[in-house]
C-alpha cells in the first residue's frame, strides 16, 4: 500500500476531500490532492496535515488541455505513473429546476467531457492493474432516461465513445433549438446533470473495454450527501461519502471492472432500466428545503 500513487479530482472539498482524507488514512503511499484553486487546494491540504495526514496538493483545471498533459507529465516525471485515479471533479446545474444552454454546456464540459482529455493524457500513465473510479450518481443509471431510442442505444453491448458523444449532442442541440421533450426524461430537474452523469457511466463501460494492462474501471454513486453542491441536504453525513470510493479503490477484487456501484458497495446492472432507481427530483428538493429551515 505504502508505494501507491493516487490522484483524486475536484478535492479542495465535499467527497473528493474526505477520499483523499481516508486513503492517507489507509496508507496509501502518495495521494494527491487535485484542485483548480491553488489556494483552496493548500488550505485543504494544510487541514489534513494537522490531523497527522500528508496529502500532496497538485493543481488541476480539468477543463484545461494544458493543465491536464501538465498534471500527467508531472507525475510521470516523479513516480513514473499513478495506480488511483478517482475522477471526481463535477458541478450541478445552478438552478435545480431549469435548463439552460449556458448552463449546460458548462456542466457537460466539467462532468463529461473533461474525462476525455483526463483519458487521453493521465490513462497512458496508469500502472499495470491501476484502478479508475469515475465518481457518478444515482442520476446518472440509465432509468434516468424515457427515449427509447437512447436506452437501446446507450446499453447495447458494442458501445462506442461515438454512440455516447451523439448522446451528448442530441441533448445539448434539443435545449439550445428548443426541442426537447419533457417525455424523453424520467424527471426533468437538474438534467445537464442527469446527461452528464449518463454519459460518465456509459463511458465507464467503454473505457474498460478500451484499456488493457489488468486495469480496472468503475463508476459509482456515492450516495446523496451533504455537500455544497446539495445545499448541505441529503441523507448521508460527508465522512461517510469516502467509504464506498475507498472500497473500490483499494479493496474490491480487481476482476470488477466496468460496473455501476452503489453507495453501499453493491454492484447495480446499469443496463438495466427497469430497476427504477433513478434520482428522484422531490426527494432532493425536500431535503433541499429542510436544511434551509436548520
Amino acid at each position: 500500500m505504502t508505494d501507491k500513487i493516487a490522484v483524486v479530482t475536484g478535492a479542495n472539498k465535499g467527497i473528493g476531500y474526505v477520499i483523499v482524507k481516508e486513503l492517507c488514512r489507509r496508507g496509501v503511499g502518495v495521494v494527491y490532492l487535485a484542485a483548480r484553486d491553488e489556494k483552496r487546494g493548500n488550505e485543504a491540504v494544510d487541514d489534513l496535515k494537522k490531523e497527522g495526514l500528508n496529502p500532496v496538493f497538485i493543481q488541476l483545471e480539468v477543463t484545461d488541455e494544458e493543465s491536464v498533459k501538465k498534471l500527467a507529465n508531472t507525475l510521470k516525471e516523479k513516480h513514473g505513473g499513478i495506480d488511483i485515479l478517482i475522477n471526481n471533479a463535477a458541478v450541478i446545474t445552478e438552478n435545480f429546476s431549469e435548463t439552460t444552454y449556458e448552463d449546460s454546456v458548462n456542466v457537460l464540459t466539467v462532468n463529461y467531457y473533461s474525462l476525455l482529455t483526463i483519458q487521453k493524457y493521465v490513462f497512458p500513465i496508469l500502472k499495470d492493474n491501476a484502478r479508475v473510479i469515475n465518481i457518478s450518481s444515482d442520476a446518472g443509471h440509465i432509468s434516468n432516461l424515457e427515449n427509447p431510442y437512447w436506452i437501446k442505444r446507450l446499453t447495447k453491448e458494442d458501445l462506442k465513445l461515438e454512440d455516447i458523444d451523439a448522446f451528448v449532442t442530441w441533448f445539448l442541440d434539443s435545449v439550445k433549438n428548443g426541442t426537447m421533450k419533457i417525455g424523453d426524461f424520467v424527471e426533468n430537474g437538474f438534467l445537464a446533470y442527469r446527461i452528464s452523469k449518463i454519459a460518465m457511466c456509459a463511458l465507464t463501460r467503454v473505457q474498460q473495454k478500451e484499456v488493457n494492462r489488468g486495469i480496472s474501471i468503475n463508476s459509482i454513486h456515492p450516495g446523496f450527501v451533504k455537500t455544497s453542491m446539495t445545499m448541505y441536504s441529503g441523507f448521508m453525513d460527508l465522512e461517510e461519502a469516502a467509504d464506498a470510493p475507498v472500497y473500490l479503490a483499494l479493496d474490491v477484487d480487481q476482476s470488477i471492472k466496468g460496473k455501476y456501484f452503489w453507495f453501499d458497495k453493491t454492484e447495480k446492472d446499469w443496463t438495466d432500466h427497469s430497476l427504477k432507481i433513478h434520482s428522484k427530483f422531490d426527494v432532493f428538493m425536500q431535503h433541499v428545503e429542510a436544511s434551509k429551515q436548520t
